[in-house]
């Protein structure tokens, strides 16, 4: 298991490394595929992943992920003369569309699944995008990074932190294996990867970017990464889920690896134009 383990975790850096340097395309096309799968493996917990419901989640899935990248030439506005957001329009659609569903497949589709497929679309879908979104920043080609410094960067340290000092359970119900302990080492340990981030892109870049800054991202991205983590959890627990399915291996599923980024990216995507694009 190790080995499989260590195997997929190095194909995994291998691939970001190919797709979120270059960004564009790539990475646009890589997060899509991620979000769909994820999605399918959260639809899978309320067996609709293979159902009606689910295949109109993943029609809307992909139309977001249009929107995303060619909002600006296929706004509403320019075209007809109103103001109309590509994005809210599509979600209203998005509502009818499974109401509809619901309603002329009842008792087939039943009202927790089109719940699921309507939460999961942003849970999921929406959460993760917004890796795409960091890249496509000013500056982006170093701020996605501290996406999954404050992710998998803060995991590593609050485990550590947890392994050597943890005595308080953090959230037993849900993980008896996290401690206070080990939390405060994962806030201080991508406080520390942010501020070290910071100084080489200072050192070997030709931009800069403010180390305090850096520093107080990694410890909100950090605290918000454990709570995305813990979400999880509560997920599987409820459900009796032990992974959301076998798309890594060694890793589990989608949602398995990348649930603290979902919650991670976003939060990123907003402190950066608040510390470090408007300062």
């Amino acid at each position: 298991m190790f080995k499989t383990r260590l195997l997929s975790g190095i194909l995994m850096v291998l691939i970001a490394l190919g797709t979120i340097i270059p960004g564009g395309y790539l990475l646009f096309g890589l997060i899509l595929v991620i979000s769909l799968i994820g999605f399918s493996e959260l639809l899978r917990i309320f067996q609709a992943e293979k159902s009606v419901i689910g295949i109109c989640g993943y029609i809307f899935a992909v139309l977001y992920f249009i929107i995303l990248r060619y909002g600006e030439l296929i706004s509403l506005e320019s075209r007809l003369g109103v103001d109309i957001e590509p994005f809210q329009l599509l979600v209203m659609l998005y509502v009818v569309v499974l109401m509809f569903v619901m309603v002329f497949t009842f008792p087939k589709v039943l009202p927790g699944q089109v719940l699921a497929t309507f939460f999961g679309f942003f849970y999921v879908v929406v959460m993760l995008s917004f890796v795409y979104q960091v890249r496509e920043m000013p500056l982006g080609a170093y701020l996605v990074w501290l996406i999954f410094i404050c992710a998998w960067g803060s995991d590593t340290f609050a485990y550590c932190a947890g392994l050597t000092l943890g005595k308080r359970r953090l959230a037993p119900q849900l993980s008896p294996k996290k401690s206070v302990e080990g939390a405060i080492g994962g806030i201080l340990g991508a406080a520390l990867l942010g501020v070290l981030f910071a100084l080489a892109i200072n050192r070997f870049s030709d931009v800069w970017v403010g180390v305090v800054a850096f520093g107080v991202i990694g410890a909100v991205g950090s605290v918000i990464s454990q709570v995305g983590d813990l979400a999880a959890s509560a997920f599987k627990r409820h459900y009796d889920v032990k992974d959301y399915g076998r798309f890594i291996p060694g890793h589990g599923g989608v949602l398995d690896r990348f649930d603290s980024v979902i919650f991670t990216a976003p939060v990123i995507f907003y402190l950066a134009q608040l510390f470090v694009i408007a300062g």
